[in-house]
């Protein structure tokens, strides 16, 4: 070996090494900046707002959301977050916490919620309210297990539909959402791109939402986070609570099983 070559093995080895140091100072920065602003998060003013929507008389019947049932009996919120997506039996679906809610306030409060939610853009009115409510309601599970359910048949068949839209390629670019979340150790940018396929992965990217964000000042849920990945993917942007949404988190949901919920989480 000359010394040409021996010098270029050396700086090949410095580099590669610095570059995993400064990798692993990025994420640690990151996580020292999240640990800070967790401390006052903006996400407790939007739970705070999420219980006096679910408390107070709206709609055309005038009614409180007290008895929607998210799964666990009429009114009941602790430990309903970590167990959704899940069928029910009276819509005959499969449902997240956000089109359960919408549900809820369609039957009790006689609110139509394709006009008011679904047509609506991200973070104005029902829709803000949806993701609000979303937001205390996952309060309620923080530090729960995620258990997502796959007994019924329909949930299983959402399973293996999430589980392909996952891997679909398409779009100009050619992505899917595996592109960037199917291996471990992903970054773009200093952003870390969690395995969503496997746990932990999935238990920082599925448990972590709602989450704010600090870039544009808004909570978001779960359907933001997807709605912005298929836009991100130059895909056609999927609406609020569709199925191929629900469907995903159905797969992300039960690939965090056991993750332990940390929401409301806050984001750059």
């Amino acid at each position: 070996m000359n010394n040409n070559f021996r010098a270029l093995v050396v700086l090949a080895a410095f580099g590669a090494a610095g570059t995993a140091y400064a990798q692993g100072s990025a994420a640690d920065g990151i996580a020292q900046y999240r640990e800070m602003l967790q401390d006052g998060n903006p996400a407790e003013l939007f739970e705070m707002r999420g219980e006096e929507l679910w408390k107070e008389k709206r709609g055309p019947k005038n009614a409180s959301l007290e008895q929607c049932d998210l799964g666990k009996g009429p009114g009941v919120v602790q430990g309903a977050f970590v167990e959704l997506p899940r069928f029910f039996k009276d819509t005959g679906r499969v449902q997240d916490l956000e089109s359960r809610l919408m549900t809820c306030m369609e039957t009790l409060q006689g609110i139509d919620a394709k006009k008011e939610v679904t047509a609506r853009g991200f973070g104005r009115g029902e829709t803000a309210n949806v993701v609000a409510l979303a937001t205390w309601i996952a309060s309620q599970s923080k530090g729960m297990k995620f258990n997502v359910p796959q007994k019924h048949q329909a949930e299983r068949d959402m399973y293996e539909i999430g589980k392909r839209v996952f891997f679909q390629r398409g779009g100009t670019h050619d992505f899917s959402c595996a592109s960037c979340h199917a291996i471990d150790g992903g970054r773009i940018r200093l952003q870390e791109l969690p395995n969503l396929t496997t746990n932990p992965g999935d238990g920082v990217g599925f448990a972590a939402w709602p989450a704010y964000r600090v870039s544009n000042g808004q909570m978001w849920s779960m359907q933001h986070r997807l709605n912005d990945c298929y836009r991100q993917m130059r895909f056609p942007e999927p609406t609020f609570a569709s199925d191929v949404t629900i469907a995903l988190g159905v797969y992300m949901g039960v690939n965090a099983k056991g993750a332990v919920s940390a929401v409301p989480t806050i984001k750059r």
